[in-house]
């Protein structure tokens, strides 16, 4: 189709949802440029639009809280039993034999720009371990690496980019070898994106031939994987579970093989990880349970927020919160949940956010807005949760699986990551048998790094390790990594 007959289809579409000034510049445009512009046009969901700009743009939908809301049950994260012990001990081997069936595979969400932290990057290239600095993506690859030799077998990793930083991705992982895996099972796809509104409902510009498109929200990762291809072609090659994590956490473990065994054994679509909140209004999401309108309990999650505030400082007879559950977007998600999730359209809801949006006026000069202007929709992973009709949440510690990289100093920064890292290398040598000096505080008096290729966790660390032969020594800078050979 020519570009005059690709003007002409989208020109009557535009009319006919009030949009039409977006092709206001075609004039000035030169055929590169005309044609990215209809690109972007084609692009749109306008049926879809046009639903949420009259119930999410022009108006902020309210706030529906279900009537009855109570806590979650969550798998502890140590057995209190024989039962329970017995039942983990089953649990791991069954997801050992999963992960050595190839019916496993890591997700990672990795849209993010680095600009917080002051980096010129996809957040992912950002360098945060303690001694060698190496890059988030390198940190998870080692897992990956890791968990393939110890169960002899080849583990699909899925990275999910943004338009914004795709390019810049796949090149830095090009330019490293793809830390040591195989270009084939490193699957890149990109995240869909949505049009930002002015508060009439109107889709801004960019620039006089670019729409100004955002990120359609980590949510937008269920039905990326859907339109890239990628989750049928995981389905083909027999994966059946998805273990999904974000980008900016380098202590989470990537292949965790209890939490993929509780994940099966109670034949859950939708697994998550939990740690007991900091506090009572801590920013995280709050699990919770609520019943649906067909009367079911569904798990779900509300986001700190929302969430009441009698019922974030509510307590039980032994004194501890009830809601204590925070979501920290660590999930596993069945295949083919996912498969149906998309199956006849996406079914997770959006969700409106007032933002500063750049763009340009119509007279074509670039506004940079001093307070919020625009209206960007989003959709939330974790609104899969309640969608599905068997789910689970176990619980992991803090210390152990959660020190998120968000800001360039202060609470959740590359220094209190890199401390967390160092702290949780520590026990896991004390763990091993090996005393760590320690300050007046308790933290390590040594900074220590475990490459993943070594050990992913505190018992294969210790099974790596001859007795004696690692001595941390006062305030030294200790690496330890597999030996040659």
């Amino acid at each position: 189709m020519s570009i005059p007959q690709h003007y002409q289809r989208a020109k009557e579409l535009l009319a006919k949802h009030g949009q039409s000034h977006l092709l206001r510049f075609w004039d000035d445009l030169d055929d590169a440029r005309r044609a990215a512009l209809l690109d972007d046009v084609e692009q749109l969901d306008m049926e879809l639009l046009a639903g949420l700009i009259d119930s999410h743009v022009r108006n902020a939908p309210p706030l529906e809280l279900p009537d009855r809301i109570r806590p979650p049950h969550a798998l502890p994260n140590e057995p209190g039993d024989e039962a329970t012990r017995q039942r983990y001990t089953d649990a791991r081997a069954l997801g050992e034999q999963l992960i050595r069936d190839g019916k496993v595979a890591a997700l990672v969400v990795a849209g993010g720009q680095g600009t917080r932290l002051g980096f010129d990057g996809p957040k992912g290239a950002f360098p945060v371990s303690p001694l060698r600095n190496k890059p988030l993506f390198q940190l998870f690859a080692e897992q990956v690496r890791n968990a393939q030799r110890r169960y002899g077998t080849g583990i699909p990793w899925l990275i999910m980019t943004s338009p914004t930083n795709d390019a810049a991705t796949r090149a830095f992982f090009a330019a490293n070898g793809h830390f040591g895996l195989s270009a084939e099972q490193v699957l890149f796809f990109t995240q869909g994106t949505m049009p930002a509104f002015d508060t009439d409902g109107r889709i801004l510009l960019a620039e006089r031939h670019r729409l100004a498109l955002s990120p359609d929200g980590h949510g937008g990762t269920l039905r990326a994987l859907h339109r890239s291809g990628v989750l049928d072609r995981l389905a083909d090659a027999g994966v059946t579970v998805l273990s999904y994590f974000q980008v900016d956490n380098p202590l989470v473990h990537v292949i965790d093989p209890l939490f993929i065994g509780l994940h099966a054994e109670t034949r859950s679509q939708v697994s998550s990880k939990t740690i007991p909140k900091a506090g009572a209004t801590e920013r995280v999401g709050n699990f919770c349970v609520v019943t649906g309108p067909d009367g079911a309990d569904r798990l779900t999650v509300i986001e700190y927020s929302d969430l009441p505030d009698e019922l974030a400082h509510a307590t039980g007879p032994d004194g501890r919160r009830l809601f204590d559950a925070g979501s920290i977007a660590i999930h596993l998600f069945d295949v083919a949940f996912v498969q149906a999730l998309n199956a006849g359209g996406f079914g997770l809801p959006f969700h409106r956010a007032l933002k500063k949006v750049p763009h340009i006026d119509d007279a074509g000069r670039p506004v940079e807005p001093a307070k919020p202007n625009g209206v960007k929709l989003e959709t939330f992973v974790f609104d899969a949760l309640p969608l599905a009709a068997r789910t689970m949440i176990y619980t992991t510690r803090r210390e152990e699986e959660f020190a998120p990289v968000k800001n360039a100093e202060g609470s959740d920064s590359p220094a209190t990551a890199r401390a967390a890292m160092v702290a949780r290398a520590a026990r896991w040598l004390g763990r091993a048998g090996v005393a760590v000096p320690s300050r007046p505080d308790g933290s390590p008096d040594a900074t220590i790094e475990i490459s993943p290729l070594l050990a992913d966790s505190a018992e294969e660390l210790a099974s790596a390790i001859e007795p004696g032969s690692v001595v941390p020594a006062r305030g030294a800078a200790l690496y330890l990594e597999p030996q040659a050979g």
